[in-house]
């Protein structure tokens, strides 16, 4: 059972008793039945009924229709009134009879109306006025705002209902019993404004506990409102039932919290045993993902490796032979060719591959001394001109178009070195040979042990193919010819703008340094026995045959390019020309603007012993280092 410490009601349950308390305390609205004082709890109405009305109770009530002997010290129709308008359980009718709860408890102020076990027992649980009939005199006292008429107990209950009646138990009214329902007249004098302040503040002296939680309060305003809150948390958390509970694995919804938990456990025990078979289709599905991303990276690869080899002729297009024919099928098939000249051309390239020596078709011979020439007629801005020794320039061919600047060089090299009588020596014959045979003459060097590092990089085989050359080929040539060569790296810009000086002044020393020798004056311009250098950067390779010296100290090479065909470069044996005719030869260092160029240059000859030792070192290939 629940009991309601507002009321005193005892229910079967807590629903009930949230019902009770929601439609009997939240909803139900006291007012006085004489006055407009509502909002107050049913014993302070009686209390303010006692105190403000109760001249008016006595003078004007009416007859009670009820046969029974009214048990309030305000009037019978006042009490009836109370009681009807309360409704509830522990509150006598006015027929004398109690209710089917001998025992009733107001939970804020109220009135206990105590009698022996003839009558009804009232309690009073918080501060109020508590009325007890005897033989003895009553006593009234007024304590904290609330009336306490207090009587010795007697086993006859004396009547507080009204004066000169029979009671219902037998006995007849006390001249006291209209004593204990009239105040002195200290009180009856007190304004009403001030009992309605005492009504509204209520003793605390004693602890009122929720009868929902454990929450326990002082104040019978406080524990309404708290009981209030437990109401709407109730139909809140209703609603939220109503709706029922969403499983967060997947999106059924469940009546109640214990289905959810089954379901949910059920979703568990399913992802338990299905663990195993998901890890190996995550470790499959890895798998399968990283066999694809390899395949991509290798694909990549593989074109640009292709792309490389293609660039750099290690592809499958075919050597010099291979192009040289495919051009002239292209050029018969457009009809620039004719099919006789076609075969007579054909037969050529294969006697000139054959004997190993360059056709001579793309050399033009004289040029330093058409240089020089023109140098002393012309060049009145210029203080200083160096020139190298005698060389030929070789220029591409229908056979090696795109590939072999590198070739050509060396070609342009070994040209000036068969007309130094120093190097005659270290070659067997004074014939430049074609570029199928400086393929064989690289792998011969490889052969020998000379740079084991390139010879790896071609795979050891150069003849056939359209591959690029560079420094260290070159390098690796003269080496086994027994020629000293020096390799010399400017592997950083070192003048503003990505401009390289130090090569410039570099070249310069090279050439004006064996001029001056024996000669205090050298003369404006001087042609040396210096051979010409080897100059290679990224995708190009050129000869340098000079360099000049401005008034304003400016420096500028002089270049032999393989790409310029034979035509322009025979326009400069004309005897007619000028400075303005230089300008495809002369490089400033604006024109230089590589991030690394490579040189190199010949500075003597190798003894047997000196040239075992170069094809040792050359294992692990070194430059000379600029800056």
């Amino acid at each position: 059972m629940f009991t309601c410490e507002i009321c005193g009601e005892d229910v079967p349950s807590e629903s009930e008793m949230r019902s009770h308390l929601l439609l009997g305390h939240l909803e139900a609205q006291v007012r006085c039945p004489l006055c407009s004082l509502a909002g107050v709890s049913y014993d302070e109405l009686q209390l303010h009924i006692n105190t403000a009305h109760a001249e008016e109770g006595l003078q004007q009530q009416p007859k009670c229709t009820n046969t029974g002997t009214c048990q309030t010290g305000a009037g019978p129709h006042l009490r009836c009134s109370l009681a009807s308008n309360k409704g509830t359980r522990g509150v006598p009718s006015c027929n004398g009879a109690p209710n089917t709860d001998s025992s009733n408890r107001v939970a804020s102020v109220g009135i206990s109306d105590g009698s022996s076990n003839e009558g009804c027992s009232n309690r009073v649980s918080s501060g109020g006025t508590s009325n007890v009939s005897s033989n003895a005199a009553s006593s009234n006292k007024v304590a904290n705002g609330n009336i306490s008429d207090k009587v010795t107990d007697s086993p006859r209950a004396e009547c507080l209902s009204h004066q000169n009646k029979a009671c219902m138990n037998g006995h007849s009214c006390t001249p006291q019993g209209e004593s204990m329902h009239t105040h002195n007249s200290e009180a009856d004098q007190e304004p009403v404004k001030t009992k309605h302040k005492r009504l509204s503040s209520p003793r605390k002296d004693k602890l009122l506990p929720c009868p929902l939680c454990s929450s326990v309060f002082s104040d019978c305003f406080i524990l309404q409102e708290h009981v209030e809150l437990h109401l709407q948390d109730k139909n809140v958390m209703e609603g939220d039932l109503a709706q029922g509970f969403k499983c967060p694995m997947c999106s059924l919804t469940c009546s109640d919290g214990s289905a959810l938990q089954l379901h949910v456990e059920l979703h568990l025990e399913a992802g338990t045993e299905s663990s195993h078979s998901d890890m190996q289709l995550a470790r499959r599905l890895q798998q399968e993902e990283d066999a694809r991303r390899k395949a991509e990276e290798d694909k990549r690869e593989a074109a640009e490796f292709k792309k490389l080899q293609k660039q750099f002729g290690l592809d499958s297009r075919g050597g010099y032979r291979r192009q040289i024919e495919r051009n002239m099928e292209k050029a018969v098939s457009r009809g620039q060719m004719a099919p006789a000249e076609f075969h007579r051309k054909r037969v050529e390239v294969m006697e000139s591959l054959a004997s190993g020596v360059d056709n001579g078709k793309t050399r033009t011979s004289g040029l330093i001394a058409a240089l020089y020439e023109c140098y002393q007629r012309e060049g009145s801005d210029i203080a200083h001109v160096w020139l190298s020794s005698e060389t030929d320039h070789y220029c591409s061919s229908d056979g090696d178009q795109g590939w072999g600047c590198g070739y050509r060089n060396f070609q342009m090299l070994l040209s000036s070195l068969h007309k130094i009588e120093v190097y005659k020596g270290c070659f067997t014959d004074g014939t430049v040979p074609s570029i199928p045979r400086v393929q064989a003459l690289i792998e011969e060097a490889w052969c020998k042990g000379v740079d084991p590092q390139g010879a790896s990089h071609f795979d050891r085989k150069l003849q056939g193919s359209s591959a690029w050359i560079g420094a260290t080929e070159i390098y690796s040539l003269f080496t086994s010819f027994g020629v000293r060569a020096r390799i010399v790296d400017f592997h950083q810009p070192t003048g503003p703008g990505n401009t390289h000086p130090q090569l410039f002044e570099w070249v310069k020393r090279y050439f004006s340094v064996s001029a001056s020798r024996g000669t205090r004056l050298p003369p404006r311009v001087v042609q040396t026995t210096q051979p010409p250098i080897y100059l290679q950067h990224q995708g190009h390779s050129r000869s340098i045959v000079g360099v000049e010296q401005r008034k304003n100290g400016s420096l500028c090479l002089l270049i032999f390019d393989p790409g310029c065909s034979a035509g322009n470069m025979r326009k400069l044996l004309a005897r007619d020309i000028t400075g303005a005719s230089l300008r495809h030869l002369r490089k400033h260092p604006g024109s230089l603007k590589h991030n690394q160029y490579q040189i190199v240059t010949v500075e003597g000859v190798l003894s047997p012993e000196e040239r075992r030792t170069r094809i040792v070192n050359s294992r692990s290939l070194r430059a000379d280092r600029i800056p």
